[in-house]
């Protein structure tokens, strides 16, 4: 009997073993490995010269990146705020029983089943002035049009926002439906007895009820967001020169094309400290107990 209690309870342990370790050792290892290589004097190849913060102060003086800064700040702002607008106006039309939405929800959903690199693809042809929009637009009559945002140092930025918002915006709007339909009623048709109109009703009501799913949609796109590399090359390869060079980006090149792994070890380091500050918060608001849920 004790033999048959005891082997229950250790056969999940038994079971999750194996994956638990090589999570340690293929995640965690190779993490706590990058924070060692950003100490030490690495070029092409590992060394164990420690230079303590040296590669820190290289990184934080290098005009690539903080260009790659820049235009991460531009990025993860257009794209956090772009797909939480668009995926909450979805969501709430989609809310209303509009007829087709068992057709409208899939297809908005359909670009979040799609890797970075195809869409990056898609839209690098859809773009490009020679074969894309821009000639489609000419052919038809208007030989004045011209969009070449994705050849303009100035403006190739904001084309990898339009392919990010057009992939992720249908997953936030999924997340807002969700929460849409998850809040009760009730509370709905008193505020409407209570005089309430439709813009009232969603700006003091709805909205600050679905303050949890712009919680986790932040988290989600601000992840998404700072690792971005895939989109990037499959979109601009960082170009024209270095106008869409984003951290990610920044990391590989220096990693394994400039061969300054030292150097690319602390940029993945100063990311995973950013990516960190998003979801420490967020998991501790979560996971920490409150008051009213013992009762």
């Amino acid at each position: 009997m004790m033999s048959q209690a005891w082997w229950r309870a250790s056969l999940p342990r038994i079971v999750l073993s194996p994956s638990f370790v090589l999570v340690l050792i293929f995640v965690y290892g190779f993490i706590a490995y990058s924070g060692w290589l950003s100490l030490t004097d690495s070029k092409m190849l590992p060394s164990h010269e420690f230079v303590g913060l040296a590669n820190f102060e290289k990184l934080f003086r290098l005009r690539h990146w903080n260009t790659a800064i820049v235009n991460l700040a531009i990025f993860g702002s257009l794209y956090i705020g772009i797909c939480t607008i668009l995926g909450l106006a979805l969501a709430i039309f989609l809310d209303q029983k509009i007829r087709g939405e068992s057709v409208i929800r899939p297809i908005m959903l359909y670009p979040m089943a799609l890797s970075f690199i195809v869409t990056g693809t898609a839209w690098k042809w859809f773009l490009d002035p020679g074969i894309g929009v821009e000639q489609i637009v000419q052919s038809w009559g208007f030989t004045d049009f011209q969009f070449r945002w994705i050849k303009d140092r100035d403006m190739a930025i904001y084309t990898v926002v339009i392919a990010g918002v057009w992939q992720s915006s249908g997953f936030v709007m999924a997340m807002f439906l969700a929460g849409l339909r998850g809040i009760d009623g009730e509370i709905l048709k008193a505020a409407q007895i209570d005089g309430a109109s439709s813009l009232k009703l969603y700006r003091r009501v709805v909205i600050p009820m679905l303050r949890p799913i712009f919680l986790s949609a932040f988290v989600v796109l601000a992840h998404m967001a700072i690792k971005s590399y895939d989109l990037v090359i499959a979109l601009t390869n960082g170009g024209p020169g270095r106008a869409t060079e984003l951290p990610a980006t920044f990391m590989y090149s220096y990693t394994f094309t400039r061969n300054q792994m030292g150097i690319g070890a602390a940029s993945a380091v100063i990311m995973l400290m950013t990516i960190a500050s998003v979801i420490v918060p967020y998991l501790y608001s979560e996971l920490r107990s409150k008051p009213e849920d013992k009762v």
